[in-house]
């Protein structure tokens, strides 16, 4: 069975590489380090190996969001394995509902990687269908969270979006106070009303918010 790994740390792919060669099946890992490689070359390299399984991470470097080579990949009739460093569930939800057969930890046992790979070289299933719609629907979840969120930080005036961007960088009220040449108070008065549109209790999860969607203030 063919087999190719996508990821950009070397030393983990060449470790699972010679894991599984040494299982007797043909792999190949796609190099990522050279310049010229982009998402497209990488997923037109794939497509020549022709493989039944694709060892994929979703962090490839420069690349970029690995999430973008399930579909194609998937596509291409092999069958697409995440494995990855990240424990965020969510990622993992997108990734199956992209079209992943299964997640992988980065930290399991090779042992783990060995058994899942004989699962498909069976034709066997690697998930069961409750756990497929548990972790697409902790996607869903958060996408719409996201967007809810995203929709109450367009509500904010120019002005409040202005104070929550000091606020990001680390600026304290009597800061951003002096810097605007306003009162502490007309501050305070606008973090409050911050704080209610956004529907949060606190300017520290109000700029936590911020950052976890990738908001920025607008540009003076």
């Amino acid at each position: 069975m063919r087999i190719t790994i996508i990821d950009d740390h070397a030393l983990f792919a060449e470790s699972v590489a010679f894991t599984l060669e040494a299982e007797g099946y043909l792999v190949r890992r796609i190099d990522l380090a050279d310049h010229h490689t982009t998402l497209a070359t990488v997923l037109s390299a794939a497509a020549r190996n022709a493989p039944r399984m694709v060892l994929l991470d979703l962090s490839l470097g420069r690349l970029g969001d690995g999430m973008r080579l399930i579909a194609p990949l998937s596509a291409t009739g092999a069958a697409v394995i995440v494995i990855t460093g990240s424990v965020d569930r969510s990622r993992w939800g997108e990734a199956v509902r992209h079209g992943a057969k299964a997640v992988l930890l980065k930290t399991c046992p090779l042992s783990e990687v060995i058994a899942t790979v004989r699962r498909v070289r069976d034709g066997l299933p690697l998930m069961t269908p409750d756990e497929r719609a548990a972790l697409i629907e902790v996607a869903l979840h958060d996408r719409d969270e996201l967007r809810d969120l995203r929709g109450r930080l367009e509500r904010l005036t120019r002005r409040e979006s202005e104070v929550l961007g000091a606020l990001m960088t680390g600026a304290q009220v009597r800061e951003i106070a002096r810097s605007s040449v306003v009162s502490e108070a007309t501050v305070r008065s606008q973090v409050k009303s911050i704080l209610a549109k956004l529907e949060m209790s606190s300017q520290i999860a109000a700029v936590g918010a911020a950052f976890k969607v990738g908001w920025h203030p607008p540009e003076h």
